[in-house]
C-alpha cells in the first residue's frame, strides 16, 4: 500500500472544477483534502493566480508510479497541455511524496523524483499541506521548511472555495 501526498493547481478554465476532477479522479482512494487557496503564479512567467490544494490518497494496489500515471491521465482529461515550463495550465498534478510501510519512498530516475525535488520551496504546496496534516514531513518537519521559506506563505490566500469529496 501507499500514501500519496498530491499537489493540484489550476490557472485556466474553471480552476475549482479542474482541482474538482482529481478528486473525483482519484475516487474511494482519497484520504483527505486541503482548503483551496489562491496562489501567486512560481516560475517567472506572466500568468493568473492559481487555485491550489492537496490530495492525500491511499491505495492497497498502487506504486510510486501508479500514482504518477494516475496524475498524468487526469491532467489529461483535462487538457493539460505541456508546452512551456511553469507556464499556464488547466491542471498541474504534482506527486510530492509517497510512503510505503516502511515509511518515505524514495525515487530518482528519468520519469519520477521522490520527494518532489522543489516542493519544499513551495509554499502553495506546503501551506495546503499543513492544512490536512499538521504532522507532515518532507525530510524534516513541513513546518519548519515553511517558516524557512523567504516570504514564508505570503502570497498563498485562503479562500471560501471548497473541493467535495
Amino acid at each position: 500500500m501507499t500514501r500519496a501526498v498530491l499537489s493540484i493547481g489550476s490557472n485556466l478554465g474553471d480552476r475549482l472544477a479542474h482541482l474538482q476532477s482529481v478528486v473525483d479522479g482519484i475516487g474511494d482512494a482519497v484520504r483527505a483534502v486541503s482548503a483551496v487557496y489562491e496562489t501567486d503564479p512560481w516560475g517567472g512567467v506572466e500568468q493568473d493566480p492559481f487555485l491550489n490544494a492537496v490530495v492525500i490518497a491511499e491505495d492497497p494496489a498502487f506504486e510510486a508510479y501508479d500514482w504518477l500515471r494516475r496524475a498524468h491521465e487526469i491532467e489529461q482529461a483535462a487538457g493539460r497541455v505541456r508546452d512551456l515550463r511553469w507556464g499556464p495550465r488547466t491542471l498541474d498534478v504534482d506527486l510530492v511524496a509517497c510512503y510505503g510501510a516502511q515509511g518515505p519512498i524514495t525515487v530518482d530516475d528519468r520519469e519520477l523524483t521522490l520527494p518532489h525535488p522543489r516542493a519544499h520551496l513551495r509554499a502553495f504546496v506546503l501551506v495546503p499541506w499543513l492544512d490536512v496534516d499538521p504532522a507532515a514531513e518532507l525530510g524534516r518537519p513541513v513546518r519548519e521548511l515553511l517558516a524557512e521559506l523567504d516570504g514564508g506563505a505570503a502570497g498563498v490566500r485562503p479562500t471560501a472555495l471548497a473541493l467535495e469529496t
